[in-house]
């Protein structure tokens, strides 16, 4: 009896002991990661605080783009032939207002620039909701989105301008961390809305996010101005190799809008995918998208923080994010379960966290003073051109051979994407060597 007294007396001793361990260890581990969590926010200045709360305000009224091939489809019964011409003149639109906002970055400079832009795109999306033809919503979407995404390259530059070179990367971190919280809560309340107000209240609270936030921008952040100096650096500095001659830059162009393929397939093909053959309402897609921002919220920043503390090359992490992106639409391939949407969500957020700020970085590093904003210009297009090509090529395939197809399609795309990350890391480790 005593022996018995023993043996069931012992183990929940220690029990007790591993549970108090177990609890301690998860303290200390839960303290450690909001120590190294809080430690990554570090170092701003307050100009770039500022600019990061304004793009969280007009992201999260940005609600809007998500639904938007599932309104043209639902709401104005367009066909998606007709969707993804539509999705055409955004992308062109887009296009015209990146060159448009990095030429005059250059000129007249990025302040007056994200000025103009994001308040006359706030006026102009009021008025979006009362076009429904299929001629003067081409129209629409070109000239919208061509003063919008003047916004673009210019958000881009000041970020240079307002940051330190040591922590630039971050800073942009940073304000694409506001960039997806908001949009962790845009969609989930874009869903809500059209359930309850209908679609049209969304080209309202778009249109107000916008202004609101260029309000605020011009209240709170003073424009930088030139010094004698700046324009001293910028005579010497456009005399090295222009951007149109630097051809390991045209590879990485030729990559992001592989990348930028891939990921605009997340509000065009996907939304209504989720719809068709998955049966999802908009409410539970605005809720798979929220997944995306959520995880960026959480983990981005501590991630390019450990990143840069490793030293882990531009080049190399943009050839695992062209990997990853790749792999979210192979994934597809095998539906059944809608457990297959949250890993291909999860993969191509991991592929984001890695590859937009350092695309980003490292676009901002071949443009030498001056430059700035045609580098990020062209930068900019590629994405634009992306979303031309995605959001029409992706329609096209689906109208005519269905879903699968479309992801085989992505999925080839981006094992082209990889071959030329592959590339750039070889002609980018010659130039060091030559």
């Amino acid at each position: 009896m005593k022996i018995s007294v023993k043996i069931t007396t012992y183990p929940a001793a220690i029990n007790e002991n591993i549970a108090k361990f177990d609890i301690s260890f998860s303290r200390y581990m839960l303290h450690h990661f909001f120590k190294k969590y809080m430690a990554s926010f570090g170092g701003f200045s307050r100009e770039i605080w500022f600019l990061t709360l304004i793009t969280f305000i007009n992201r999260a009224g940005t609600m809007v783009l998500p639904f938007l091939s599932r309104y043209l489809k639902e709401d104005l019964l367009f066909t998606y032939g007709q969707i993804g011409w539509i999705m055409v003149c955004f992308g062109l639109g887009s296009m015209a207002g990146s060159w448009l906002g990095g030429k005059l970055s250059d000129k007249i400079g990025f302040y007056k620039v994200m000025v103009f832009s994001l308040f006359t795109s706030g006026i102009a999306f009021f008025t979006l909701q009362f076009i429904t033809g299929f001629y003067g919503l081409c129209i629409a979407m070109f000239v919208i989105m061509t003063i919008a995404d003047m916004f673009r390259p210019a958000m881009f530059v000041s970020l240079s301008a307002y940051s330190k070179p040591e922590n630039r990367t971050r800073a942009l971190t940073l304000v694409r961390l506001a960039i997806n919280l908001g949009f962790a809560a845009g969609p989930a309340m874009g869903g809500l809305v059209i359930i309850h107000m209908g679609y049209s209240s969304l080209f309202w609270i778009d249109g107000a996010s916008c202004v609101i936030a260029i309000t605020l921008f011009r209240i709170l952040v003073r424009e930088k101005k030139k010094t004698p100096e700046d324009d001293t650096d910028n005579t010497l500095s456009k005399t090295g190799i222009p951007v149109f001659r630097d051809k390991p830059y045209w590879v990485f162009l030729f990559i992001t809008f592989v990348i930028g393929m891939l990921f605009f397939q997340l509000f065009t093909t996907l939304p209504v995918y989720h719809k068709e053959v998955y049966g999802l309402s908009e409410f539970q897609t605005g809720l798979l998208m929220s997944l995306n921002g959520l995880l960026i919220f959480l983990f981005e920043m501590p991630l390019v923080s450990a990143i840069e503390k490793a030293g882990v090359t531009k080049a190399k992490l943009i050839f695992t994010s062209t990997l990853l992106f790749t792999l979210s639409f192979l994934v597809l391939l095998y539906p059944g379960q809608t457990a297959i949407l949250i890993i291909s969500m999860i993969i191509i957020t991991i592929g984001e966290m890695i590859g937009f700020p350092y695309t980003n970085a490292f676009a901002m590093s071949r443009a030498s003073k001056g430059r700035e904003g045609r580098y990020m210009a062209l930068y900019t297009m590629s994405f634009s051109l992306a979303h031309i090509w995605s959001a029409k090529t992706g329609m096209e395939i689906i109208d005519r051979w269905g879903y699968n197809a479309n992801w085989l399609f992505m999925g080839g795309l981006g094992i082209t994407g990889i071959i030329f990350a592959l590339l750039l890391r070889y002609m980018l480790s010659k130039e060091q060597q030559g």
